[in-house]
């Protein structure tokens, strides 16, 4: 049986095959390109709503959010004496980084026409804003789950973390500044992003959980030291009796040999 970080890799592979066929469609003019303007179509109702999730994708607004998590997240695995409390929070955004590095020559080389909902322009492909939502709260959600106590803490940040990129996935199409493949493309591609770095993070935290199981033990050992201060002494009083010669060593021999 594959292990589990084998079975993670092989997960991959769906989302990264739909990435390749649809850039391939996008790059080729394929058929699959008419259901999708016509989806496009059905769906564009430009509104000040739907710009407004738009620009939960801004860079200057997802951005911070991943760098404030990773700052909070580094803060938490050094004071907890984490072993490389330094790699999750510089590898959140490093992918970051990759996400222009990938799209901006894509976007050059497909060359899309935007929709006709804005200015004529090329470069629409693939979207670049729910790439950004998708790796900044996706990775600040993975990298915050380690320091939530609670199932439903953690369920409640990767929950919000879907909900945003959705938002913003919505508010571009319905916006009509993206066709509804640009954004399908970039879920995919950055799903396998965050796919790779949550096995990176699934490698550092045997170190982290060795160091949480060492933990309560020398807690338990600190606990079962004796107190060395304040402890009550033994007494020393010697406890009276109610015959006087007890505490006369030989009183009551000598009082033997007087009556004799």
């Amino acid at each position: 049986m594959p292990s589990r970080p084998t079975r993670a890799v092989l997960g991959l592979l769906p989302p990264a095959l739909l990435f390749a066929l649809i850039t391939w469609q996008v790059a080729a003019d394929g058929p699959l390109l008419r259901p999708d303007e016509r989806l496009s179509r059905a769906l564009v109702h430009p509104d000040r709503a739907s710009e407004l999730l738009a620009d939960l994708g801004e860079a200057q607004v997802a951005v911070p959010v991943l760098v404030l998590v990773a700052g909070y997240a580094a803060w938490r695995g050094r004071a907890a004496g984490a072993a490389r409390w330094w790699v999750p929070s510089l590898a959140a955004p490093a992918v970051m980084v990759l996400v222009p590095l990938i799209v901006v020559p894509l976007k050059v080389w497909t060359d899309r026409p935007g929709t006709p909902a804005v200015p004529p322009a090329t470069g629409y492909y693939p979207s670049g804003h729910t790439a950004t939502a998708a790796v900044a709260y996706g990775a600040a959600a993975l990298v915050l789950l380690p320091w939530l106590r609670t199932a439903f803490a953690r369920w409640l940040a990767l929950a919000t973390s879907a909900l945003l990129v959705l938002a913003v996935s919505f508010g571009l199409v319905r916006r009509g500044y993206h066709w509804p493949l640009d954004v399908v493309a970039s879920w995919c591609l950055c799903t396998v992003l965050l796919g790779a770095l949550w096995l990176l993070l699934e490698r550092e935290r045997p170190a982290r959980d060795r160091l949480e199981r060492k933990r309560p033990a020398r807690d338990r050992t600190a606990a079962g030291r004796p107190c060395q201060t304040g402890a009550p002494r033994p007494s020393t009083r010697t406890t009276r009796t109610s015959d006087p010669s007890a505490s006369r060593p030989y009183g009551g021999a000598r009082k033997a040999q007087d009556t004799t």
